[in-house]
């Protein structure tokens, strides 16, 4: 998502911080004394629902959590999610002034499977919402 989202923001100024990581607990570290950070992620969402769409969804430290069971559960250390990474950085006064989620729902979460189609389709529109929010 880095390499897709790098060339859609404007020249100049400075560039924001990226990375990518795999490991939900990585993202205290990461968010840390920042204003805005924004993260995308594989999320499941209600019936109805379509592979590749885009939920976009914004807290901060004071206001509530995000929806329970939204992302495809145990990541990383200790099977730790996004959902309870937020929580927890909440918890630790360790959220930025502002997160987004950016949720692109998934046709499924099986280790190691490529994107579905709709999802593959889905990562450019991802991209440049990603990019509009860091102008």
């Amino acid at each position: 998502m880095v390499a897709r989202v790098t060339p859609r923001l404007p020249g100049g100024g400075a560039a924001p911080r990226t990375a990518t990581t795999a490991d939900p607990a990585e993202l205290l570290d990461l968010w840390a004394g920042t204003g805005l950070a924004v993260v995308v992620d594989a999320v499941r969402a209600g019936p109805g629902a379509r592979p590749g769409s885009l939920i976009l969804l914004r807290t901060a430290p004071a206001e509530p959590p995000l929806p329970a069971g939204l992302t495809a559960g145990p990541g990383g250390t200790h099977a730790l999610g996004l959902a309870e990474a937020v929580e927890l950085g909440r918890a630790l006064s360790r959220l930025p002034r502002r997160l987004v989620v950016l949720g692109v729902v998934a046709a499924g979460f099986a280790a190691g499977a490529p994107l579905s189609p709709p999802v593959a389709a889905a990562v450019d529109a991802a991209a440049d919402r990603v990019a509009r929010l860091l102008r």
